[in-house]
């Protein structure tokens, strides 16, 4: 056990016994990453993570294949989920919030090994992610203009932009993601008060739904016409599974904690509040959905990556109402671009965390003066060039082979950060650190993480159920589902190999580095001057 002078130590202001790492302020400039994104740029971050495509679009799916019932079901299964691994990573990142997130955090309390494999499939994750929302972007314009030969050219002004916003730092990236992040909210939050309004009869029809379609076609369906409860434990497994990949993405908020402003303070609020925002629109969202059209209508099998597959959209037009699904589909192009933007961001500081845990060469390490991670930057942007490859036919079904891949790499990394927060958590424990000390204590824990941990694995074990089932076998959805879960072993099993370290012992993690400076950054918000600014900050 540790003595009390040790936890002294990892609290105090006093750096001789701190080392000053290279996980803050690094690179070969001398100048590292720089703290740029305030309070609302992590709180909106955090949201935009959660708020995308998934719940615009791919909702439809869920409702088609689980019902009304049981696609809210799901998506509070995995909101539970998505929950244990957010409290799990922000207790650890409000108390080390470094450069490289979950990856660094990896190094040192499980082993390089594991953190060189969240790395690698993290970056895989996000730098393949890009040009497909760059592609989706795309599409999303065909929904205006029917000529895809120009597809390119929209594809290239998106990615011009996406650069451009990227190249001017953190405080610009957090600027734009503040703004296409409140579009997403308003745009939410409108859908979900409109769809209320619409099932009570107010809309120009005037026809009261209620819960007519719980009742007709009913509150489940009978997934590939499978009869019983076995097909209707299928539908909601099958929502469960599209919902696990609409939620991915919540953690960027951990890869942006090594340029946030006033870490200790900022990073728990946005943790904090992420049930909330999962509560409001993906319960809320989805429940409205249930309610509004039935699991049977043919739009929802569409498939046309507009607004029109929109479940959202099926309704408004249903409801007599013509001008909005051209509205919606703005919306959605800018949640794309907003995507986009932040898969930039992401990937870039994923690959800065691989060089600063030397699982990648050190020359990425450089930044601009204003800390500007340009070499990982450019070498992320040119992936996205796969972009085009997706408007060809035969390009493009490469192409949708490896996009399939993210997203079980996703559930990876839920994976990997829940596993690193059971091995912060004990050695916490071994060391004698006080818990009530921490920045930001998440609940339930250290059960809330075993729970995430093994929900992820049951995810990708069986995310891919549905070729199994009698005459629905594809070798290409099997191959593109389960390759990366076979992959993350195998490269956990080679780095091992290379680095030849163990699992870092309990009592010889290191939970003392970097402390003087995280608090060094520490410091009180000012207190709201009116009204406003106090209902600012809470919303905040």
């Amino acid at each position: 056990m540790a003595s009390n002078e040790k936890i002294d130590k990892a609290y105090s202001h006093n750096g001789s016994d701190v080392e000053s790492n290279n996980a803050f302020h690094s690179g070969e400039t001398g100048q590292g990453l720089h703290r740029q994104l305030k309070n609302r740029h992590i709180a909106m971050i955090s949201i935009g993570g959660v708020i995308g495509t998934g719940l615009f679009l791919g909702t439809a799916n869920a409702l088609r294949h689980g019902g009304p019932v049981g696609m809210v079901l799901g998506y509070i299964t995995v909101g539970t989920v998505c929950w244990a691994t957010m409290v799990s990573l922000g207790e650890m990142v409000a108390y080390l919030p470094i450069s490289g997130g979950h990856i660094k955090l990896a190094e040192r309390f499980v082993n390089p090994a594991f953190s060189f494999t969240m790395g690698w499939n993290y970056w895989y994750n996000w730098t393949i992610i890009l040009p497909a929302e760059l592609s989706a972007a795309a599409v999303l314009i065909n929904y205006w203009d029917q000529d895809t030969q120009l597809n390119y050219a929209w594809i290239t002004i998106c990615l011009l932009v996406v650069v451009a916003i990227n190249m001017c730092g953190a405080g610009v990236y957090g600027e734009a993601e503040f703004i296409f992040a409140s579009i997403k909210v308003l745009t939410i939050t409108g859908l979900i008060i409109l769809g209320i309004v619409i099932d009570l009869g107010g809309g120009p029809n005037h026809d009261r739904l209620g819960f007519r379609y719980w009742k007709n076609p009913g509150p489940f369906v009978q997934y590939d016409n499978i009869a019983g409860s076995t097909g209707r434990f299928l539908g909601w497994w099958a929502v469960i599974t599209q919902a696990a990949f609409s939620f991915i993405g919540t953690e960027i908020v951990a890869i942006a904690a090594g340029e946030a402003k006033n870490p200790r303070r900022n990073l728990p609020k946005a943790i904090k509040r992420v049930y909330i925002r999962i509560l409001l629109f993906y319960i809320g969202g989805t429940f409205v959905i249930g309610l509004l059209v039935p699991s049977n209508d043919p739009l929802l099998d569409l498939g046309s990556g507009t607004a029109a597959s929109s479940p959202f959209v099926i309704a408004i037009q249903n409801a007599g109402i013509s001008v909005l699904p051209s509205l919606i589909n703005a919306c959605l192009l800018t949640s794309a671009w907003s995507a986009a933007s932040s898969d930039l961001y992401t990937s870039s500081r994923a690959l800065y965390g691989l060089a600063l845990s030397h699982n990648a060469p050190q020359f990425l390490l450089r930044t601009t003066k204003k800390g500007l991670p340009y070499i990982c930057l450019l070498i992320c942007a040119s992936f996205s060039l796969l972009a085009f490859m997706g408007v060809s036919s035969g390009a493009g079904t490469v192409f949708n082979w490896f996009s399939n891949m993210t997203s079980i790499a996703g559930l990876l990394t839920w994976f990997g950060i829940n596993l690193t927060y059971i091995r912060f958590h004990k050695g916490f424990k071994v060391q004698g650190f006080d818990r009530s000390k921490l920045p930001y204590i998440g609940p339930l824990q250290p059960y809330a993480a075993w729970y995430a941990l093994f929900m992820t694995m049951l995810f990708c074990l069986f995310s891919g159920f549905d070729v199994f089932l009698k005459g629905e076998w594809d070798t290409a959805t099997f191959v593109t589902t389960y390759l990366p879960l076979a992959a993350f072993p195998i490269l956990y099993m080679g780095a091992k190999y290379h680095y030849r370290q163990p699992v870092v012992r309990a009592q010889d993690m290191d939970f003392i580095s970097d402390i003087a400076e995280i608090e060094a950054e520490d410091y009180e918000e000012p207190p709201p001057r009116n009204k406003l600014e106090a209902f600012w900050q809470w919303l905040m």
